[in-house]
């Protein structure tokens, strides 16, 4: 396995601190088991021959207590052991967030979003098992083993060899022939649930292309189809573990003959009495089922190596070239209060600037398309003066994107991009997306209502102030016929149109109180009669006291700019 996926099972293994106790509550369980069956068998046949009721008390009370002993201490190791693993699980999770946010948005644009959602929950919740099926029950069934065994020694050193060897050779057994039915299908489940979960988030996110060009039913095939796959692996998977589980039963049962075995010559020569006989007959089997523990655990870790392996992959181990690197400061911070319209507006200058999507990705696109290496922007020169409004047009592909991309950071560029004569990567990344904020072609709209929508771009917003900017970017009569700022919006903002997502979109900016807007095809998904209208209000909106860069391959009409540039294979012309 590579490296770092033994990185993360090494991080999946509680420290031993929480270990230890789940590990030492496994073995007095276990032993209380083993135990349990020992002071029964010696209580049966003692009492079988029928001695003064006193004689029995001890094994009467041996009985009770590791009947009562076996529950309790087997529950407090569930808990102490889920609980341990659930804390490693919550620091791996944030863990391979953290490793995400330098990516984000434009180094994850080629992940797919059900596969990774299926790592970043289903891989890492299997990582659990490395230490509630693998580590924990291995020590204790160890330990316990070799305390058992050591007992019967004591009593029968011959009993002790033949159920050790019979247990050996039936653990050995159990192991090999659940590799040989389930190996592939335990090292395919989860990469199986990642290609399944992909799938369905993706055939549901473009149920209606599909629809409408009749392609559903390929969807809904492919889908039924990794159903399938997956469906056989599970199948594979609970048959070689059934079939494991049947062969220690059977292992149990052998090495009670061979206790049997091995005890018989010595109560036939008097050695040992009816009651010590039956203890080494007997408890072979609950050995059996401790050491039952261990084919499990082999079988889990194929597993967990393959979940390991996936949650090592979900990103990538550096940050690539183009992106820019993380900050200093990985905490995020708290936006500092400001009056409105206050801050100064940047003048911004770009000197050979140039920048390349990372080679993982796609198309040069935004949101729904993914950018590849091939989509560049060549390096330009472009000013843009606080408070001027300028329009780069270019057809599809030409880097627009990219430009955007690069003002704000999310893309690492060559060359010089200077904002009020410093550097930009001179300054925290947040700076900068402080000062220049970005509205996409597609905004992003939660699945919540207008409020919520809105205030996290300024959440000391009041009702009032959020009622204000909506009638600014003329949503205001719209959003109160819908019940005001309660109005749900739909997940990815089904419920509204492609130009009411721009306004909400730009109502955030102006709440953000960007001194730089850029506005990336604001009128890509409305219809072009409403076009320039749109435009006109979006520009309106966003006023004087701010500098706007507009990024349209269709233009603008007359007197909404003050100049325009044209981009044609990432060079302005």
């Amino acid at each position: 396995m590579p490296d770092r996926g033994r990185s993360v099972l090494r991080q999946a293994v509680p420290p031993l601190r929480r270990l230890l106790p789940s590990v030492a509550l496994g073995v007095l369980a276990g032993l209380s088991s083993v135990a349990l069956l020992a002071s029964s068998a010696w209580l049966i046949a003692r009492a079988a021959e029928q001695p003064p009721i006193l004689f029995l008390s001890l094994g009467v009370v041996g009985v009770r207590a590791f009947a009562i002993g076996r529950a309790v201490f087997r529950y407090l190791e569930r808990l102490a052991g889920h609980d341990a693993a659930f804390r490693q699980l919550a620091e791996i999770r944030v863990g391979v967030f953290e490793r995400m946010l330098p990516l984000a948005p434009d180094g994850l644009a080629s992940s797919r979003r059900g596969d990774l959602l299926s790592r970043f929950v289903g891989d890492v919740d299997d990582l659990q098992n490395v230490s509630l099926r693998i580590v924990q029950p291995v020590a204790s069934a160890i330990v316990v083993l070799a305390a058992a065994l050591v007992g019967l020694a004591w009593l029968a050193p011959a009993a002790a060899a033949a159920v050790g060897l019979v247990l050996a050779l039936g653990v050995g057994g159990a192991v090999v022939a659940q590799a040989l039915l389930a190996a592939r299908a335990d090292q395919r489940l989860a990469p199986l649930r990642g290609e399944l979960q992909a799938a369905i988030v993706e055939h549901v996110q473009a149920l209606d292309v599909l629809v409408a060009f009749g392609a559903a039913e390929i969807g809904r095939e492919r889908i039924r189809s990794l159903g399938r796959r997956l469906e056989r692996a599970t199948r594979a998977r609970a048959s070689a573990v059934g079939l494991a589980a049947a062969a220690m039963s059977a292992v149990g049962a052998f090495a009670a003959a061979a206790g049997l075995g091995a005890a018989q010559p010595l109560l036939d020569g008097g050695r040992i009495d009816g009651p010590t006989f039956a203890v080494l007959c007997l408890v072979p089997l609950a050995i059996a089922e401790v050491a039952a523990a261990i084919p499990v655990a082999v079988g889990s870790l194929r597993v967990v190596r393959a979940s390991a392996r996936r949650v090592a992959e979900a990103v990538p181990d550096s940050v690539p070239a183009e992106i820019p690197a993380r900050d200093v400061d990985a905490g995020i911070e708290p936006s500092a209060p400001h009056t409105p319209g206050a801050r100064p507006i940047p003048a911004i200058s770009l000197r050979g600037a140039g920048a390349r999507w990372p080679a993982i990705a796609g198309d040069d696109a935004t949101d729904g398309a993914e950018p590849s290496a091939r989509a560049s922007l060549a390096p330009l020169d472009l000013e843009l003066a606080p408070g001027e409004r300028v329009l780069v047009t270019g057809p599809s592909g030409a880097g627009k994107t990219t430009l955007a991309h690069v003002l704000v950071r999310f893309l690492e560029y060559g060359g010089s991009y200077r904002l009020d004569g410093v550097e930009a990567r001179e300054l925290d990344a947040r700076a900068v997306r402080r000062t220049v904020g970005l509205v996409e072609q597609r905004p992003w709209l939660f699945d919540e209502d207008l409020r919520q929508n809105l205030i996290f771009a300024r959440d000391t917003a009041t009702d009032a102030e959020l009622l204000d900017v909506l009638d600014r970017v003329g949503l205001r009569a719209w959003a109160e016929e819908r019940g005001g700022l309660d109005a749900r919006v739909g997940e990815r903002g089904a419920l509204v149109s492609g130009g009411q997502a721009q306004r909400i979109a730009l109502a955030r900016a102006m709440l953000a109180d960007f001194p730089v807007l850029v506005l990336d095809e604001p009128t890509a998904s409305v219809d072009p009669a409403q076009a320039d209208a749109l435009l006109r209000d979006l520009l309106g909106a966003a006023g004087d006291a701010r500098s706007v860069l507009l990024i349209s391959h269709t233009g603008a009409p007359a007197g909404l700019v003050d100049r325009e540039v044209h981009l044609v294979g990432g060079s302005l012309r």
